[in-house]
């Protein structure tokens, strides 16, 4: 069995390596778990391998606020020390402190 290591953590605020946006990490799969489709909408030269883990992220630019799936290579750490804006975020975090968002949601 292959074990997996996910490198960002849930709360933590990243940015994308080559396109402008920023998001905060909601979930983590430990390999690529979306559709074929959404796979093979990415240039053939640009697309990752399957094989690293994705973040789900509660993500933003400078025009608007969505949900981004982005494997591992493709980020970095946000250093700026800015927090994220996106509405959604009150839903499962708490207070962004030193860097990062708390989790903090109700289990039903």
């Amino acid at each position: 069995m292959r074990t997996t290591r996910a490198k960002y953590g849930l709360g933590q605020v990243v940015r994308h390596r080559k396109h402008p946006f920023r998001g905060v990490v909601f979930d983590v799969d430990a390999m690529f778990s979306n559709t074929d489709e959404w796979y093979e909408a990415i240039p053939e030269e640009s697309r990752p391998a399957k094989d690293q883990p994705f973040y789900h992220l509660l993500a933003e630019n400078d025009h608007s606020y969505y949900v981004a799936y982005v494997s591992e290579q493709n980020l970095v750490p946000d250093d700026t020390g800015e927090p994220i804006d996106h509405p959604d975020l009150a839903d499962l975090f708490g207070e962004f402190e030193d860097g990062h968002y708390p989790l903090q949601f109700q289990l039903n």
